[in-house]
């Protein structure tokens, strides 16, 4: 049982944000505002989204793609962060599981996931 106080505020949180639907296996788009000194620039980071996890205010998401010489990088994202600016789904992915942690043990044409087709 959580306080109402804590739940009220959680939930004025959610309603300023607007979170796509996405889950395991599709492939996204995060805008990320990146602080350099006085500047402010945003940064896209894209990739498969391999776990969501927790809930209300405190839910997260890991989003791994590959980098430079097929090095392999993840982020964990808390979804109403403030320094997220935008999450863009750019394809959805056909998986059977919540949990992709099998790719990182995967590279080349095992990491693939196939793409969801709507009829």
């Amino acid at each position: 049982m959580r306080n109402r106080y804590i739940e009220a505020f959680e939930s004025k949180q959610i309603e300023k944000k607007n979170i796509p639907d996405f889950r395991a296996g599709d492939t996204i788009r995060v805008a990320v505002m990146i602080k350099e000194g006085e500047k402010q620039r945003v940064q896209n980071f894209e990739g498969v989204c391999i776990s969501r996890r927790g809930q209300g205010t405190g839910e997260s998401f890991i989003v791994r793609k590959i980098g430079a010489n097929g090095i392999g990088v993840e982020r964990i994202f808390p979804i109403y962060s403030d320094s997220i600016e935008d999450i863009k789904v750019v394809r959805r992915g056909r998986v059977r599981r919540a949990k992709l942690f099998y790719l990182r043990d995967r590279k080349g044409k095992s990491a693939r996931i196939k793409e969801l087709k709507k009829y």
